[in-house]
């Protein structure tokens, strides 16, 4: 189960110049859960409810600013992880859209998994 492309502004970053200002993020959250109730069933009360993961990395990404992305992504994997007790694992993808490097890229980001 995932949810893919989360565009949020958030506070991040350790320079000065990142400091006191928003910059974009692209975050992805994949949750390993178990679908075979939930496909049999068709019953969202058989399965983990990706909205409420969205909502929880909003909450989190915007609760402060965060010196290094590896921080932010462990905290929404965490978290992730306390949602349901049915998520086994989870892979926490944040990407920083416009960052501070001195040739051109695309995103620069990190990547962080936890297995329960």
């Amino acid at each position: 189960m995932f949810v893919e492309g989360i565009h949020l502004d958030a506070e991040v970053g350790v320079l000065d110049s990142e400091h006191g200002r928003t910059q974009p993020l692209l975050i992805d959250v994949e949750l390993d859960v178990d679908l075979e109730a939930s496909g049999v069933s068709d019953d969202l009360n058989d399965t983990v409810n990706y909205a409420a993961a969205a909502d929880l990395v909003v909450a989190i990404t915007q609760s402060k600013h965060h010196e290094l992305l590896e921080h932010l992504a462990d905290r929404i994997a965490k978290g992730c992880l306390d949602l349901d007790d049915r998520v086994t694992a989870v892979t926490v993808t944040v990407r920083k859209l416009e960052p501070p490097v001195t040739m051109p890229v695309s995103a620069t980001g990190v990547r962080r998994r936890l297995v329960r």
